[in-house]
């Protein structure tokens, strides 16, 4: 069981340790210090909810209605196409980082709208955590499947954690204008890029 546990942490891990919207968005806040454990818990309880939906038989019912898949790719391609505007103005803008969080910094209730929104408007989430992980933890049975599903949380707590309080760390170059700017540009981009891939599917 520990073994197929280790397998799903690692399946986990591989499939959300990339550049998307909602790694970007949790970089940003833990940069801020701004809000980090609740959209660190947002962004892992999230995924915990999605991997038991998935192996529990979500993924098989997604399959045969895709128009659910549909409606949520056009709301996130527009969703991200809008934080991209704003992304982009804000490395236009350019600002230094308030480590106190200060008047500029996002309330606690629009972190939890954004984040809320970049984990279940995605329709990679649904993709990759309910179906691909899904299936994954399937093909080990009953009880290996929540073994698996286990070491999957495991793995998108760690992450989580270690991206929104290690981006800290960084803080000495984003007090600089210019770090937040390149951040900024970058993010704005990855967010246009998967909002122009969502519409092109």
């Amino acid at each position: 069981m520990i073994s197929t546990a280790a397998t799903g942490l690692a399946a986990g891990l591989t499939l959300i340790v990339a550049i998307g919207s909602q790694n970007a968005f949790v970089l940003r806040q833990g940069l801020r210090r701004s809000h980090v454990a609740l959209v660190v818990t947002v962004c892992a309880v999230s995924d915990l909810v999605l991997i038991v939906l998935g192996v529990g038989g979500l993924g098989a019912a997604i399959e045969r209605a895709p128009v659910v898949l549909e409606v949520v790719r056009w709301a996130g391609a527009a969703f991200l196409a809008g934080y991209a505007g704003l992304a982009a103005w804000r490395a236009v803008r350019g600002e230094r980082l308030d480590v106190d969080g200060g008047p500029a910094a996002m309330s606690w209730r629009a972190a939890l709208g954004t984040c809320l929104a970049l984990t279940w408007l995605n329709p990679h989430v649904y993709l990759d955590t309910v179906l691909l992980l899904g299936s994954l933890a399937n093909t080990h049975g009953t009880p290996g499947r929540w073994w698996f599903a286990a070491g999957a949380a495991l793995g998108s707590v760690l992450w989580f954690t270690a991206l929104g309080v290690g981006a800290r760390f960084l803080a000495p170059v984003f007090a600089r204008p210019w770090a937040w700017r390149i951040l900024d540009a970058v993010i704005a981009v990855v967010m246009l890029l998967l909002a122009v891939l969502l519409v092109l599917r």
